[in-house]
């Protein structure tokens, strides 16, 4: 099983936020997570969009994870090292 990170998508329309959750890469978008690491609300102000547990980030990684492109943008903004 080759584990992803990427977003699972919620809320309802024009309203979206998304959780950050380590899936397989072959699960649907909002099919069952594996963890869940965070979320990502880009309708809230700047300091409340992003929150995640970085530790934990890290150790996905680690363990070989990849990560989508847009949670790649992300963690950027967070200024997490991949």
């Amino acid at each position: 099983m080759s584990a992803r990170i990427r977003l699972k998508k919620f809320g309802t329309k024009k309203r979206p936020y998304y959780r950050i959750v380590v899936m397989d890469k072959h699960a649907p978008r909002d099919g069952k997570a594996i963890e869940e690491l965070g979320y990502y609300h880009p309708i809230e102000k700047e300091d409340q969009q992003i929150r995640f547990n970085e530790e934990r980030v890290k150790q996905w990684l680690q363990q070989g994870a990849t990560v989508s492109d847009t949670v790649h943008k992300i963690l950027n903004k967070k200024r997490v090292s991949i």
